[in-house]
């Protein structure tokens, strides 16, 4: 019974913590939250990318 509590209460703080990063990166204004460069992307939307759109992909640099 108290072990199920506890997975109850850590299964609780984890959905919490992720609906209160989601939260925090929408009020930052990312657009693609879990992108690695939803920050530099000029759309609206990021769906769709390749490796090789985005300026820090490899190959790109000189």
């Amino acid at each position: 019974m108290v072990s199920n509590m506890i997975l109850g209460a850590i299964l609780l703080a984890i959905v919490a913590a992720v609906v209160v990063y989601l939260y925090r990166a929408k009020k930052r204004g990312e657009t693609c939250i879990g992108c690695p460069y939803a920050k530099q992307c000029g759309s609206g939307s990021c769906g769709g990318h390749s490796r090789n759109s985005h300026p820090h992909a490899k190959g790109t640099h000189p």
